[in-house]
This record gives C-alpha cells, sequence and structure tokens, in this order.
C-alpha cells in the first residue's frame, strides 16, 4: 500500500470573501476587506477584490457597495466600525492611519482615524492593553504625544458605539466643532 500525503484544501481569501456575502451583512464585508488589504502583509489589494466581483459576479450587488467603502490601514473592525459611524452620522470622512509628525518630520504617532484640517483624532480604546502595565502606560504616553502636538484625542470606549453610537458621534461632532468644522460647508 502507497502512503499518501494528505492535503488540506484552503479557500482563497479573496474567494472567501465573496462567497460570505450570501450571509454576511455589508458592514461585515467592509470590514472583512478592510483586514484582507491592510496590514504588514496584506492578503489581497482592492484590485484585487474588484477583479474577484468582475470575473465571479455580484448577484446582490452587495459587493460593490462594500469596495466603495474599503480603505487601505484599518488595522481592526471597530476602527471601520467606527468610520462608517461617524460618516453615515454626516460627519467628514477621517484619514485612516494617518502618520502624525512634528515640525521636524519626526513621527509622533500613528492615529488609527484623523482629521487632519481640524487636528481631531478619534480612537476606539477595546482596551486590549488595559491588563498589560507595559503597554498600557505606552499608550497613556501616546496619548500625551498626541495632544501635545494640539491634536484633540477624542478616547471613544464600547459604550459610546454601542446600539447607534450616538455617544461616539457627538463626542467626535463635539471636538470637530470646537476645532473649526462647520456642519454643511
Amino acid at each position: 500500500m502507497i502512503d499518501h500525503p494528505t492535503f488540506t484544501a484552503i479557500e482563497n481569501p479573496v474567494r472567501a470573501w465573496r462567497q460570505a456575502a450570501v450571509n454576511w451583512r455589508l458592514d461585515d464585508l467592509i470590514a472583512a476587506a478592510d483586514f484582507l488589504v491592510s496590514g504588514e502583509r496584506p492578503m489581497a489589494s482592492v484590485a484585487d477584490l474588484s477583479a474577484e466581483i468582475e470575473t465571479m459576479g455580484d448577484r446582490s450587488g452587495v459587493l460593490r457597495r462594500a469596495l466603495g467603502w474599503v480603505r487601505v490601514g484599518v488595522r481592526s473592525p471597530r476602527e471601520t466600525r467606527l468610520r462608517l459611524l461617524l460618516v453615515r452620522a454626516g460627519l467628514p470622512e477621517p484619514e485612516v492611519a494617518w502618520l502624525l509628525r512634528d515640525s521636524s518630520g519626526m513621527l509622533i504617532a500613528e492615529l488609527d482615524l484623523a482629521y487632519p484640517d481640524w487636528n481631531v483624532t478619534p480612537e476606539y480604546d477595546g482596551r486590549v492593553h488595559a491588563d498589560d502595565p507595559v503597554q498600557f502606560a505606552r499608550d497613556a504616553d501616546r496619548w500625551d504625544r498626541i495632544r501635545d502636538a494640539g491634536w484633540d484625542h477624542v478616547r471613544l470606549l464600547n459604550h459610546h458605539v454601542r446600539g447607534s453610537g450616538v455617544l461616539a458621534v457627538r463626542k467626535v461632532r463635539e471636538a470637530l466643532i470646537r476645532s473649526g468644522w462647520r456642519p454643511g460647508l
């Protein structure tokens, strides 16, 4: 008897994303696509996602709608959800993974979401580092550096984004208005 190696088939991430459209909601597809096109070693590009749609189709149109919201550089599904929440509430779309630098060009921090025109940075704080005192201290120092650079750092916790996210939207809207943004202009 000949012993054959066992192979495990793993679906292509782009194809799996397309197949998930049968059961997933729009925002979940957006968050998954953000994940696929971001990180140090992205699994796909926006062009790959678009090509999959063109090749294999999108009967309901949900993938094309999702693709319009995909942004490179997102670090977590909560960032995606916060960005969508803010934009859908009528706030400007924030930049993603924006590099805050001092006047000499030195990096101060990478901001998850940023409004550079108004020096406002909303940030979802999932408290993942709260149990790690060293990381929490680094985070606190980072928050200080952001504020010292003249930015309004809006920390958002789970209770701010829960449900309709009205608390998160209010906090970010107030920060933008304090910084000179005017709705509808």
